[in-house]
């Protein structure tokens, strides 16, 4: 109930002022159980989405979105429940992997839809990354559901890391066919089948999105440019005070 209001108070605008291309919706299931993977450029890639879609669809999201104090911590949490965002805490690593996991298995054994983004955070650059083998192929394995491979495009450019007031323009979202991985039946604690499995969905995502694929993990990536973002203002407050002390002596 609460999904169809937020739905229809949400989707419905967003739709409207965003006016979202669409390719591919005949590719997800009228009923029953599926994965949708897709790739991860921008915060809003878990409303526009689901927008599009007659079936809801449900995420995955930070367990600090659902427990901050206060009223605004309330409103957080009954919005993002409203648009099926399932809590994850992920002060653990492997523990934020297995509860990430046995909620999509969760959802997927109710007929469902599971939302999942391989590459585990977004993209910081639009380029695509190295999926994560764990979660997208051990769900897909536990349950025999469908993988569905999806491409987010340009909303990046409509809201980027950071930016709070979008920019109108608008998205595309492409939708492939559904993959059937029934013959890795079994061998859900083979990484080597987990590794191929995940190459095999993301290299759909990336025939989809046309994005330039980087065989590296996202968050291995922000860490390299957070680096050297700090070795630049390093290094530019280095040279100021030299440029200071050059002026002290000269005076």
């Amino acid at each position: 109930m609460l999904y169809g209001t937020m739905k229809v108070a949400i989707g419905g605008p967003l739709k409207v002022a965003f006016r979202p291309w669409v390719e591919g919706l005949e590719n997800i299931p009228a009923t029953g159980p599926a994965i949708l993977a897709s790739n991860h450029l921008s915060f809003s890639d878990s409303f526009f989405l689901p927008a599009v879609l007659d079936r809801k669809v449900t995420f995955i999201a930070k367990a600090e979105y659902f427990t901050t104090p206060g009223v605004k911590g309330r409103l957080t949490a009954a919005f993002f429940k409203g648009v099926g965002q399932l809590p994850v805490d992920r002060s653990g690593a492997r523990g934020a992997g297995e509860a990430a996991i046995k909620s999509g298995i969760e959802v997927l054994e109710r007929g469902e839809l599971f939302g999942i983004y391989p590459e585990g955070t977004r993209s910081p650059d639009g380029r695509l990354y190295r999926g994560k083998p764990g979660g997208l192929a051990r769900v897909a394995l536990a349950t025999g559901a469908p993988v569905i491979p999806v491409a987010m495009i340009d909303t990046e450019k409509i809201q980027p890391p950071g930016k709070v007031v979008p920019k109108l323009m608008r998205p595309g979202i492409r939708i492939g066919k559904p993959m059937d991985f029934s013959r890795y039946q079994g061998m859900e604690h083979d990484r080597f089948v987990l590794r191929a499995l995940t190459d095999e969905v993301m290299y759909e995502i990336m025939k989809l999105s046309g994005q330039e694929y980087v065989d590296m993990y996202a968050t291995a990536a922000k860490r390299r440019i957070a680096e050297a973002a700090k070795a630049a203002k390093e290094a530019e407050k280095a040279e100021k005070a030299a440029r200071a002390g050059k002026k002290q002596d000269e005076s």
